[in-house]
C-alpha cells in the first residue's frame, strides 16, 4: 500500500510549487491511476515520493518510509521516463547488471524478459530496440527485484493500441496477483480502462479522488459528435427539441454543447436522433459519431441555450461499457522471489560495477587509446632526446598536463557515474544512505584497480618498445625507481578517484573531467607557488624521529618507505591530488547526507 500525505515541491523563482499539499493512497489489489494534463505535476509527484526532489510531505511504503526500507529495490519498482542503457549493451547484459544492483540472482534476468515478451530478443542491442521494446525492457528492469509496489510515470506514452493493450493487461495481472500499482496517464479513457481508482490532480492540486466506475460517469460520458456548417443552428434546433421531448416524457436530460466552430456534442441522445432532426430542419451535417468524450476534471458544459451544467454530476450519464477492454493473456508475473532472497552483503555492489564496466566496449576502447597515444609518445621523446626517464616511460611531454595513461584514468573514473542516477531500477535505492556509499566504495575499487592496471601497464609496453627500437642507448630506469613508480601510480589513482568523485558530485561525466584537468592547470600552479617559498622548518629526520619514539622497533627498510612518501607528498602534484580529493570526497559524502530524509 502507498500512502502519499502532504506532498509539497520546493517552489522555484518565486512561482507556485509544481505540487501543493498533494495526498493520496493506492491500496494492493488495485491499479490507481494519477490523472492530470501535461504540467499537472504527476512526474514530480512521484519523484517526491521516491525522494528525488527536494520538498515536504512523506510517502510510506507498507507502513514504511522510503529510508527505512532494507531493500528498496525489492519492494518498489520504477519506470520513470524512458529507459537508459547503454547502446551497445546487450537485453541480458542490462538487466543481468541491474539485478546485481537490486541483489537478485542474474537468473532473475531471463525470468522478467520472459514476463514481458523479450526472451526471444535477450541478445539484442539497447540501441536497436523500439519505443515499445523499450517500455517492455523497463518494465522487467522494474519487476527484477519481485517487487509488492509498481510506480510507473506514464509508460503508455506513444505506444501502439496493441502495445497498450499489453501493457494494461501486465497491470492487470500483477494486481491481481496482489501488487499495488501506480501509473500516472494524461488521458482520461486510459485512467477509466485500466484504473480501479483515479486520482485527478491539476496544477499540482488534488481536485477529484474517485472509483472507477464514479470517475467514468462524471467525465467519461458517451456523447454524439456532429460537424455542420450550420452548428448553431442545429445547436438550438437539438435543444429546443430536448427541452420540449423532457417535459412531455420526463426522460433524461439531453445536453448540446457547442464545442466551437463547426462542432457541436450532443450528450444523452443517439446518432438516428440527431440525424432525423437535422434532416427535418434541412441542415446539412458532415460528420455524426458516437464516442467517449472527456469533460474535463472541473469544467462545467456550457449549453447551446446559453444554460450551465455540471459536468461532475454522477447521475448525469453511465461509464462508458464499450470501451475496448485490455488483453488479459499475458504472462503471469513471478512472486515469491523476495521471501527466498538472503540480505545482499557488500560484494553485491562490487558485482554491479564489474559487470557496468566490463559490459561495454568503451572502457576498452579507452584504454586501448590512451595505451597507443602513451607509446607514441614514448617514442618520439625517445627518438627527439633525452627527457627525465619517468616522462619518458609515460609518454608525457611537457607540453601535456597529464601524461594519457592518467587522463584515460581521469576518464573512466567521469564515466562510472554515467548512469546511476537515471536507471529506474536504482531510482528507490538513491535516498538510502548506506546503498549509495556501499555503491561508492564498489566504485572507488573498481576504478583504482584499472587505474593501476593502466599505469603498470603503459610503463610495460612503453619500456619494452623503446627498449626494442633503441635499445640500451636509452636510459630507462632513474635512480630511486621505486619513488617513481610510487609516484606514477598515485597520480594515475588519484585521476581516476577524482573524475568519479567529481562526475558523481556534479551528476555530469563532462565536469568529471574538467575537474581532472583543473588539478595540473589551476591547482599545481597555485600550490607550486606556495611550497617554493623558503620553510622556517623541515621534515628531514621524521623517520628517524619516529623510529626513536616508537615502543616497537620496525626494519631500517620501512624508514626509506616513509622517506619516498614524504618526498612523493613534498611534489605540488601530490599536494594538489590530495586536496581536490578530500574536498571532491567531502563534499559527495555531504551531498548524500543532505539528500537523507528527514
Amino acid at each position: 500500500m502507498i500512502q502519499a500525505i502532504g506532498l509539497t515541491s520546493v517552489p522555484r523563482r518565486q512561482q507556485p510549487p509544481v505540487v501543493d499539499d498533494l495526498t493520496f493512497e493506492a491500496r494492493p489489489g488495485r491499479v490507481t491511476v494519477l490523472l492530470g494534463e501535461p504540467g499537472a505535476g504527476k512526474t514530480t509527484a512521484l519523484r517526491l515520493m521516491l525522494r528525488l526532489d527536494p520538498g515536504r510531505g512523506v510517502a510510506l511504503f507498507r507502513g514504511r518510509t522510503l529510508d527505512r526500507i532494507p531493500h528498496p529495490t525489492r519492494e518498489i519498482g520504477v519506470l520513470l521516463g524512458d529507459v537508459p542503457g547503454h547502446p551497445s549493451r546487450t537485453a541480458r547484459g542490462h538487466l543481468r547488471m541491474l539485478s546485481a544492483a537490486a541483489g537478485v540472482p542474474v537468473e532473475r534476468a531471463d525470468d522478467v524478459l520472459e514476463v514481458v515478451g523479450l526472451s526471444g530478443l535477450a541478445d539484442q542491442r539497447l540501441g536497436d530496440f523500439s519505443l515499445g521494446m523499450d517500455r517492455r525492457l523497463g518494465l522487467a528492469s522494474a519487476l527484477l527485484g519481485d517487487p509488492h509496489t509498481l510506480v510507473l510515470d506514464d509508460p503508455a506514452e506513444g505506444l501502439s493500441p496493441r502495445e497498450t493493450a499489453w501493457l494494461h493487461g501486465l497491470l492487470r495481472g500483477y494486481a491481481a496477483q496482489g501488487g499495488a500499482v501506480l501509473v500516472t496517464s494524461r488521458d482520461a479513457k486510459e485512467a477509466g480502462r485500466i484504473g480501479d481508482r483515479v486520482v485527478t490532480i491539476d496544477e499540482g492540486r488534488l481536485i477529484a479522488d474517485q472509483e472507477a466506475a464514479a470517475f467514468a460517469g462524471c467525465r467519461l460520458r458517451p456523447r454524439v459528435a456532429v460537424r455542420s456548417p450550420l452548428a448553431n443552428r442545429l445547436a438550438h434546433v437539438l435543444a429546443a427539441e430536448a427541452d420540449k421531448a423532457g417535459e412531455v416524457t420526463g426522460g433524461p436530460p439531453v445536453e448540446v454543447v457547442h464545442e466551437g466552430g463547426s462542432r457541436i456534442s450532443v450528450y444523452g441522445s443517439s446518432c438516428a436522433a440527431v440525424g432525423e432532426t437535422a434532416y427535418r430542419h434541412g441542415i446539412l451535417v458532415h460528420r455524426l459519431t458516437e464516442e467517449t468524450g472527456d469533460t474535463g476534471p472541473v469544467t462545467p458544459l456550457e449549453r447551446a441555450d446559453g444554460r450551465r451544467t455540471d459536468a461532475a454530476d454522477p447521475q448525469a450519464a453511465e461509464p462508458d461499457e464499450s470501451a475496448p477492454q485490455p488483453e488479459s493473456a499475458v504472462p503471469a508475473v513471478p512472486t515469491g522471489l523476495s521471501a527466498r532472497l538472503t540480505a545482499p552483503g557488500p560484494v553485491w555492489p562490487l558485482r554491479y560495477e564489474l559487470r557496468r564496466a566490463t559490459g561495454v566496449r568503451t572502457g576498452w576502447n579507452v584504454a586501448a587509446a590512451a595505451l597507443a597515444a602513451s607509446l607514441v609518445a614514448s617514442v618520439l621523446l625517445a627518438r627527439t632526446g633525452a627527457p627525465p626517464a619517468l616522462r619518458l616511460l609515460t609518454g608525457w611531454p611537457v607540453w601535456l598536463p597529464l601524461p594519457p595513461a592518467a587522463f584515460a584514468a581521469g576518464l573512466l573514473g567521469a564515466l562510472a557515474f554515467g548512469q546511476e542516477f537515471r536507471y529506474p531500477a536504482l531510482a528507490p535505492d538513491q535516498g538510502t544512505v548506506p546503498r549509495r556509499l556501499g555503491l561508492l566504495g564498489a566504485k572507488l575499487a573498481v576504478s583504482a584497480a584499472a587505474a593501476l592496471l593502466l599505469a603498470l601497464v603503459s610503463l610495460a609496453l612503453d619500456g619494452a618498445v623503446v627498449r626494442l627500437l633503441f635499445g640500451h642507448s636509452v636510459a630507462l630506469f632513474p635512480d630511486g625507481w621505486v619513488t617513481a613508480l610510487a609516484g606514477w601510480t598515485g597520480l594515475t589513482l588519484g585521476c581516476a578517484w577524482a573524475g568519479l568523485l567529481a562526475a558523481g558530485l556534479f551528476r555530469s561525466t563532462a565536469l568529471g573531467l574538467v575537474a581532472v584537468l583543473a588539478v595540473p592547470t589551476l591547482v599545481v600552479p597555485v600550490l607550486g607557488g606556495l611550497l617554493s617559498r623558503p620553510a622556517a622548518r623541515s621534515l628531514i629526520g621524521l623517520p628517524e624521529r619516529l623510529r626513536s619514539a616508537a615502543v616497537v622497533q620496525w626494519p631500517s627498510s620501512l624508514d626509506q618507505g616513509i622517506s619516498a612518501a614524504l618526498r612523493l607528498m613534498s611534489q605540488p602534484i601530490g599536494w594538489a591530488l590530495a586536496l581536490a580529493l578530500a574536498g571532491l570526497l567531502g563534499a559527495y559524502v555531504l551531498t548524500v547526507f543532505r539528500g537523507r530524509p528527514r
